[in-house]
Protein backbone atom coordinates (compact mmCIF):
# COMPACT_ATOMS: atom_id res chain seq x y z
CA UNK A 1 0.00 0.00 0.00
CA UNK A 2 3.04 2.24 0.52
CA UNK A 3 4.20 1.91 -2.44
CA UNK A 4 1.27 2.38 -4.44
CA UNK A 5 0.88 5.92 -2.07
CA UNK A 6 4.13 6.52 -3.35
CA UNK A 7 3.57 5.98 -7.05
CA UNK A 8 0.72 8.44 -6.91
CA UNK A 9 2.41 10.89 -5.22
CA UNK A 10 5.25 10.78 -7.86
CA UNK A 11 2.54 11.26 -10.62
CA UNK A 12 0.84 13.77 -9.10
CA UNK A 13 3.94 15.64 -8.58
CA UNK A 14 5.47 15.10 -12.03
CA UNK A 15 2.00 16.36 -13.49
CA UNK A 16 2.10 19.12 -11.67
CA UNK A 17 5.44 20.21 -12.70
CA UNK A 18 4.90 19.56 -16.10
CA UNK A 19 1.75 22.13 -16.07
CA UNK A 20 4.16 24.48 -14.32
CA UNK A 21 6.62 24.26 -17.10
CA UNK A 22 3.82 24.68 -19.39
CA UNK A 23 2.57 27.57 -17.53
CA UNK A 24 6.15 29.77 -17.68
CA UNK A 25 6.44 33.28 -18.34
CA UNK A 26 9.11 34.64 -20.09
CA UNK A 27 11.49 36.44 -17.90
CA UNK A 28 11.10 39.92 -18.41
CA UNK A 29 14.30 42.69 -17.10
CA UNK A 30 14.72 46.37 -16.75
CA UNK A 31 18.61 46.86 -16.28
CA UNK A 32 18.78 50.36 -15.18
CA UNK A 33 22.31 52.04 -16.30
CA UNK A 34 23.19 55.91 -15.21
CA UNK A 35 26.64 55.59 -13.52
CA UNK A 36 29.30 55.49 -16.32
CA UNK A 37 31.52 53.24 -18.31
CA UNK A 38 32.33 51.20 -15.65
CA UNK A 39 28.75 50.16 -14.80
CA UNK A 40 27.97 49.38 -18.01
CA UNK A 41 30.85 47.42 -18.66
CA UNK A 42 29.72 45.17 -16.00
CA UNK A 43 26.23 45.54 -16.61
CA UNK A 44 27.27 43.92 -20.35
CA UNK A 45 28.57 41.35 -18.91
CA UNK A 46 25.57 40.71 -16.67
CA UNK A 47 22.94 40.59 -19.16
CA UNK A 48 25.06 38.34 -21.33
CA UNK A 49 25.49 36.11 -18.48
CA UNK A 50 21.86 36.39 -18.55
CA UNK A 51 21.38 35.42 -21.60
CA UNK A 52 23.50 32.38 -21.57
CA UNK A 53 21.47 30.65 -18.88
CA UNK A 54 18.03 32.06 -20.30
CA UNK A 55 18.00 32.74 -24.02
CA UNK A 56 14.75 33.63 -24.28
CA UNK A 57 14.84 36.47 -21.44
CA UNK A 58 13.03 40.23 -22.70
CA UNK A 59 15.57 42.30 -21.25
CA UNK A 60 15.34 46.51 -21.92
CA UNK A 61 18.57 48.24 -20.59
CA UNK A 62 17.54 51.99 -19.68
CA UNK A 63 20.08 54.79 -19.69
CA UNK A 64 19.88 57.98 -18.17
CA UNK A 65 22.67 60.60 -17.02
CA UNK A 66 25.98 59.14 -17.16
CA UNK A 67 24.62 55.68 -17.98
CA UNK A 68 23.91 56.93 -21.86
CA UNK A 69 27.85 57.08 -22.63
CA UNK A 70 28.15 54.19 -23.72
CA UNK A 71 25.87 54.22 -26.23
CA UNK A 72 27.38 57.00 -27.96
CA UNK A 73 29.76 56.46 -31.32
CA UNK A 74 32.91 55.75 -31.06
CA UNK A 75 33.39 54.76 -27.02
CA UNK A 76 35.33 51.83 -26.23
CA UNK A 77 35.64 50.31 -22.90
CA UNK A 78 39.33 50.37 -20.71
CA UNK A 79 40.59 47.63 -22.99
CA UNK A 80 40.10 49.74 -26.09
CA UNK A 81 37.08 47.60 -27.55
CA UNK A 82 34.05 49.52 -29.08
CA UNK A 83 30.93 49.24 -26.57
CA UNK A 84 29.03 49.29 -30.08
CA UNK A 85 29.75 45.88 -31.04
CA UNK A 86 28.90 44.68 -27.93
CA UNK A 87 25.65 45.88 -27.59
CA UNK A 88 25.13 45.15 -31.64
CA UNK A 89 25.42 41.25 -30.58
CA UNK A 90 22.88 41.95 -27.43
CA UNK A 91 20.44 43.65 -29.93
CA UNK A 92 20.92 40.45 -31.98
CA UNK A 93 19.75 38.15 -29.44
CA UNK A 94 16.53 40.46 -28.60
CA UNK A 95 17.92 43.18 -25.90
CA UNK A 96 16.52 46.30 -26.24
CA UNK A 97 18.30 49.78 -25.09
CA UNK A 98 16.51 52.43 -23.86
CA UNK A 99 18.46 56.40 -23.57
CA UNK A 100 16.74 59.22 -22.00
CA UNK A 101 15.77 62.62 -23.96
CA UNK A 102 15.86 64.64 -20.70
CA UNK A 103 19.52 63.89 -20.48
CA UNK A 104 20.20 64.42 -23.81
CA UNK A 105 18.33 68.02 -23.45
CA UNK A 106 19.98 68.91 -19.99
CA UNK A 107 23.65 67.28 -21.57
CA UNK A 108 23.24 69.32 -24.22
CA UNK A 109 23.37 66.07 -26.80
CA UNK A 110 21.99 65.04 -30.04
CA UNK A 111 20.40 61.80 -31.35
CA UNK A 112 23.13 61.99 -34.13
CA UNK A 113 25.88 61.14 -31.41
CA UNK A 114 24.29 58.12 -30.66
CA UNK A 115 24.95 54.33 -32.08
CA UNK A 116 21.90 53.39 -34.62
CA UNK A 117 20.81 50.26 -32.12
CA UNK A 118 19.09 52.93 -29.78
CA UNK A 119 15.21 53.61 -28.61
CA UNK A 120 14.71 56.86 -26.76
CA UNK A 121 12.09 57.23 -23.97
CA UNK A 122 10.67 60.88 -22.47
CA UNK A 123 12.50 60.03 -19.11
CA UNK A 124 15.02 57.25 -18.05
CA UNK A 125 13.59 56.98 -14.71
CA UNK A 126 9.78 56.79 -15.55
CA UNK A 127 10.59 54.44 -17.93
CA UNK A 128 12.28 52.46 -15.15
CA UNK A 129 8.82 52.88 -13.23
CA UNK A 130 6.85 51.79 -16.38
CA UNK A 131 8.16 48.74 -17.17
CA UNK A 132 8.13 47.40 -13.46
CA UNK A 133 4.89 48.70 -12.06
CA UNK A 134 2.45 48.12 -15.45
CA UNK A 135 4.59 45.48 -17.09
CA UNK A 136 6.07 43.39 -14.46
CA UNK A 137 9.69 43.19 -14.79
CA UNK A 138 11.85 42.75 -12.43
CA UNK A 139 14.36 45.35 -11.78
CA UNK A 140 18.48 45.01 -11.96
CA UNK A 141 20.90 47.68 -11.35
CA UNK A 142 24.31 46.82 -11.96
Amino acid sequence: MKIKNWAMACAVALAAAGCAAIGEKQDKVVYHFSDGLEQASNGLRNIGNHLEVNPDAKIVVVSHARGVDFLMKGVKDKNGNKYEDLVEQLKMRGVQFDVCQITLRNRKLSKDQFIEYVTYVPSGVAEVTRLQQREGYAYLKP
